[in-house]
């Protein structure tokens, strides 16, 4: 079943050559989205100087696909052993390297690799001696810890060993890209108590893993940290907030370099959470979120974008609070695309009022909107800010609580849009995304608008390269 069996067969001689204590076999590889393959793997020590001289055991699983694919490796700590995570060990043992990060064949081989985990445990030892209580302890967990280490996944670990928590009612999201935006997003999420657990998808290296490595240091509770995206399995929200940081040199360069970033990444993730919202808040949203959509074949309800929920909660409360105007506030919106382009509305109001009244209305809505903007201008969209939108969205989407979003969503069929482009309206959201649309306002100058963005943001998606 290897696709290039001679190439493999002659690797793990060398292996055994440099190795020879190590074992071999051949076992039932569980992968996290539940599928299962007959998988080659080797367990043995490794030695790693650190003050004194230690034998670290590992277990090595060589996929298929080698040695154009890197294993999957995991420490395999006996009953005395506990597992010290770090920066590239997790808590169930799982191991990793940027040797693994960037394999290539032929450059990559399985030795350079051990090479690699030798001298990164040597700056980091993995796993530490436990004392005589730790170690009954330990021996709880070791069968858990085993089926971890042979690919069971994390949630059917913790169904067998953590007792009373559904595995149903079991709510997780996932973070994909810890730059600013993404760790802002973790923080507000974990602030907010929205999720029961929280996993920060993080691709980046050396310098660029300032903010990540913080978090590890402080361990917040129910946040993980990993490189792997199966570590998302089973999330019912997925956060998008990476965005390339590419040479491009136009802003069509900069989008395509965008979508480019999210072909690696909407297709594993939609793979491993197959029934999961994605809320997107990289740039430019409305595209991304299309590209979202096209990218993970989800219905059109489970793909959203962040859009315009923060500018609306910054309207309604500045209408509400500071021009003390509150029966405008609860039905006021800002839609459309983000940026200049943003539009504010209203929804339906009261149709039996005759046209002088409807009138005086709209000519007070106006103004009113009008010094709102005027005191919004400038605030931009930080962080932090949209961590707090983001966190805000999740909540109403995991609670179910049927709240009413500015976000952004396919505009299709509304305001006489026949193009296939997202636009932030007001919506009901669930669990299940999207669930229906308010009614607006039928004002023609709103409409006007928002078939000009949906035209404007479809020209540019039909110069993409999907």
């Amino acid at each position: 079943q290897y696709k290039f069996r001679d190439l493999t067969i002659e690797e793990l001689k060398t292996v055994n050559k440099t190795y020879p204590d190590f074992t071999f076999s051949m076992n039932t590889y569980t992968f996290k989205d539940g599928s299962q393959k007959d998988l080659l793997n080797f367990s043995g020590t490794v030695p790693v100087k650190y003050g004194n001289s230690y034998n670290i055991p590992i277990r090595l699983w060589i996929l298929d696909s080698h040695p154009f694919a890197p294993p999957i490796c995991f420490l395999k700590p006996t009953v005395n052993m506990g597992i010290s995570v770090g920066k590239h060990v997790d808590a169930h043992g799982r191991i990793y390297l940027p040797y693994l990060q960037n394999w290539s064949h032929p450059k990559s081989t399985i030795i350079g690799l051990i090479k690699e985990m030798i001298a990164k445990f040597e700056e980091e030892l993995p796993l530490y001696s436990l004392s005589s209580s730790d170690a009954a302890r330990q021996s709880e967990l070791l069968s858990y810890i085993a089926k971890i280490t042979e690919g069971e996944t994390d949630m059917k670990s913790k169904s067998k060993i953590g007792g009373d928590k559904n595995e149903g009612c079991f709510n997780k999201i996932t973070v994909v890209g810890a730059g600013d935006l993404g760790i802002a997003c973790v923080l507000a999420v974990a602030a907010k108590s929205v999720a029961d657990k929280v996993v920060l998808l993080d691709f980046s290296e050396g310098a660029a893993k300032g903010g990540t490595m913080d978090l590890e240091i402080f361990a917040l509770p129910n946040v993980e940290i990993s490189k792997d995206f199966s570590a998302s399995a089973d999330s019912k929200v997925v956060v998008l907030t990476v965005n390339s940081l590419g040479n491009a040199q136009t802003y069509l360069d900069v989008i395509q370099s965008n979508v480019d970033l999210f072909r690696g990444i909407i297709p594993a993730v939609s793979h491993y959470s197959q029934n999961s919202v994605l809320l997107v808040a990289s740039h430019p949203v409305e595209v991304m979120t299309y590209v979202s959509w096209k990218l993970s074949r989800f219905p059109k309800s489970r793909v959203i974008g962040v859009g315009g929920n923060l500018d609306t909660e910054r309207f309604q409360y500045v209408l509400t609070n500071l021009l003390q105007a509150q029966a405008l506030g609860k039905d006021a919106w800002i839609i459309g695309e983000q940026g200049e382009d943003k539009v504010p509305s209203w929804t339906c109001c009261n149709s039996g009022a005759n046209q002088t009244e409807a009138m005086a209305a709209g000519n007070s809505k106006e103004k009113v909107a009008n010094r709102a903007m005027e005191i919004l201008k400038g605030k931009g969209q930080r962080s932090w800010s949209v961590g707090l939108s983001v966190a805000d969205l999740t909540d109403s989407i995991l609670k179910d609580k049927r709240k009413v979003h500015s976000v952004s969503t396919l505009a299709k069929g509304c305001c006489n849009i026949n193009s296939e482009v997202f636009l932030s309206l007001p919506c009901i959201l669930g669990t299940s995304g999207v669930i229906e649309l308010v009614k607006l306002e039928e004002d023609p100058l709103v409409q006007e608008k928002l078939q000009s963005s949906a035209g404007s943001i479809h020209d540019l998606q039909q110069q993409l390269k999907l």
